[in-house]
């Protein structure tokens, strides 16, 4: 009895399909064997039997894409190592001036009042008091040169200061055992990542760059610094944090950039 083929294209751009569902696997897959067994495995059937999908439409063709990178997901919080640390650099390599990036124009970049912030905390935290910015500073800093990787292509040194995230997150008490921390912020950016990464040595709620305050177009009051994620995990003007086992997306995640986010 002969193999019956899935329906493919009715009316798509195969072509394009395929061309965007290798982008979406590419996005920062480290292991080249990985990354050689799932582009080889998209033709138009592979991504069907990756995904479970019956490709006859553009919205099984979405969902197969999503079904793919949920995958990427998986596998790349499955090899990540929460001992494995980001290569530091000396400060002769900072990159000057760091480069500005978002998805508005510095002159639009939000401008806090310091005297008005507040850290506002939720889910599964047990101390839920907000925090002021004083109480963060009188917290142990630590400092770190590392390289920012953009998924755009480009990559700048910086050097970054602050507190260690799971110090924080220990000392509101945090349950370290869920899935999710989220983040809010003053933009309107939103972002999410995974435990792990959350209690990785080198992720700091970054206060200070090179030394001075953060600055405004950096994230002032503050951002999250992670060398182990892409430019567009580490949210800043962060307002928010919560702590969730519900899956949280994120503002460019929600349309359609990887969620793990590796570098």
């Amino acid at each position: 009895m002969g193999i019956r083929k899935r329906p493919t294209s009715l009316g798509l751009d195969a072509p394009a399909i395929l061309k965007e569902a290798r982008k979406l696997l590419s996005r920062r897959i480290e292991q080249p064997t990985r990354r050689a067994f799932l582009q080889r495995t998209l033709s138009m059937g592979g991504l069907a039997l990756l995904s479970g999908c019956s490709l006859s439409d553009e919205d099984s063709v979405e969902q197969a894409l999503v079904t793919v990178s949920r995958f990427n997901d998986r596998v790349q919080g499955w090899i990540f190592d929460p001992n494995r640390l980001a290569p530091p650099y000396p400060d002769s390599m900072i990159t000057r001036p760091f480069p500005f990036n978002a998805y508005y124009g510095i002159e639009d970049a939000p401008q806090v009042n310091e005297a008005d912030y507040r850290l506002e905390l939720s889910g599964l935290i047990a101390d839920k008091r907000p925090w002021r910015l004083a109480q963060l500073r009188a917290m142990s800093q630590v400092d770190q040169v590392t390289r920012h990787i953009c998924v755009e292509g480009w990559s700048a040194i910086g050097k970054w200061g602050g507190v260690r995230f799971s110090d924080f997150l220990r000392t509101v008490g945090a349950d370290l055992q869920a899935k999710y921390v989220g983040f809010k912020c003053a933009d309107d950016y939103y972002t999410s990542i995974d435990m792990p990464t959350a209690l990785h040595p080198q992720t700091l709620l970054a206060l200070t760059y090179d030394g001075q305050p953060l600055p405004r177009e950096y994230g002032f009051p503050m951002k999250l610094r992670m060398p182990t994620k892409l430019g567009y995990k580490n949210p800043k003007h962060i307002q928010a944090i919560y702590v969730t086992n519900t899956y949280p997306g994120g503002y460019w995640e929600d349309q359609g950039y990887n969620w793990f986010g590796g570098s």
